[in-house]
């Protein structure tokens, strides 16, 4: 995953000390998501978290994809500040595909998983992020989205159905991972790429640097 490497060790640098400032161990930073594709993106970051996962179901809201992204992650953020024992920042995340205005969301099963993967097959779509973040200690609250287009070859049935075989579709928002064997679809990425992983690297730290100040 390609970062600016010197301007993003700077910002880490100064979240993590504001962190510290703040009441070390005690005031710590908190992904509500149990994502292991958001873990790992925190973790090359350098920055220094705890995960609780939300634990919310995500039941449709009123809204456009933009805001039913900021809505969802807002609601994971509270769900674990309604848990905390103590102070912290959290990070609230959810990533959605759109395409022609449809949300593709996880599929519940391989036919799912096909039917999702035929649609994006030769087509461009958006992907979106939510993102949310609450202090709750000053209790000033965060909330941002971030969108990428991403554009994919035409896919055989066949390249299709030996990638859900792999299991890899089952648990990702629109049946791929861009991270891993999905990238071999995928001809062009417009706009943030770690967006399209599951949580926009350059918008979390921004937001970061906000809410510690």
């Amino acid at each position: 995953m390609k970062m600016d490497k010197p301007a993003q060790t700077n910002q880490v640098s100064r979240i993590n000390q504001k962190l510290a400032e703040e009441g070390g161990l005690s005031f710590p930073l908190l992904l509500a998501s149990a994502s292991p594709r958001r873990k790992e993106l925190l973790h090359r970051l350098g920055l220094k978290f705890t995960v609780i996962p939300s634990l919310v179901e995500e039941n449709d809201v009123p809204g456009l994809p933009e805001e039913k992204a900021r809505t969802w992650a807002m609601l994971k953020a509270e769900a674990v500040a309604s848990r905390l024992d103590g102070d912290g920042i959290i990070i609230g995340a959810d990533t959605i595909v759109v395409l022609d205005g449809m949300i593709l969301g996880k599929p519940g099963d391989e036919q799912e998983a096909k039917k999702m993967l035929g649609q994006l097959s030769g087509n461009t779509h958006t992907v979106i992020t939510g993102l949310a973040l609450i202090n709750t200690r000053s209790g000033l609250r965060i909330l941002e989205s971030v969108e990428s287009k991403v554009s994919f070859r035409t896919l055989s049935d066949e390249e299709i159905d030996s990638y859900i075989a792999t299991g890899e579709p089952m648990d990702k928002a629109g049946a791929y991972g861009i991270q891993e064997r999905g990238a071999g679809f995928v001809t062009q990425v417009q706009g943030c790429y770690t967006n399209v992983v599951g949580l926009p690297v350059s918008c979390l730290l921004k937001s970061l640097e906000r809410i510690l100040n």
